[in-house]
């Protein structure tokens, strides 16, 4: 049941962003001068479900060791709303500056919780090392994009 809860929450925050993002793609982002290096956009519904179902998992191993209440899950959902927030400020507001001060507080807080949840099971931190990755590469992204259409 606990996994159950832990997809539901985190293809919840999926939810969500997209629909703060699906609005803005067409003619707003698809207008923007946009790096060599974007990917397709139909890279990204893959890429974002693969990252929130590992997500799920490695919230559940450690719900399972630590607890609800514990410190690695508080900062889980700390970086799973930021998660949500960069897509309402990036696409709801059209501002990819705003998104981009936000995406480094996010990458931080992804950071902290996959230390958080490698102490509390190593597996959770690993599962945690792509999001880490695709984060930091959607925040160079970011940055391309803000210079590109400034």
């Amino acid at each position: 049941m606990r996994l159950l809860v832990c997809f539901a929450v985190c293809f919840g925050a999926a939810w969500l962003g997209s629909w703060l993002t699906r609005p803005a793609l067409v003619p707003w982002y698809a207008g923007l001068a946009k790096p060599a290096w974007t990917p397709p956009n139909g890279a990204f519904a893959p890429a974002w479900i693969t990252l929130f179902a590992l997500m799920a998992i490695a919230a559940w191993l450690v719900w399972r060791q630590a607890g609800l209440a514990s410190i690695p899950l508080k900062l889980f959902a700390i970086q799973l709303v930021l998660n949500v927030v960069w897509s309402g400020l990036f696409f709801g507001l059209k501002s990819p500056a705003a998104a981009l001060i936000e995406i480094v507080l996010l990458w931080l807080a992804i950071l902290a919780t996959t230390f958080a949840f490698h102490r509390a099971n190593r597996l959770a931190g690993w599962l945690l090392v792509p999001y880490l990755a695709w984060v930091a590469y959607a925040a160079a992204l970011n940055f391309a994009i803000w210079r590109l259409n400034a």
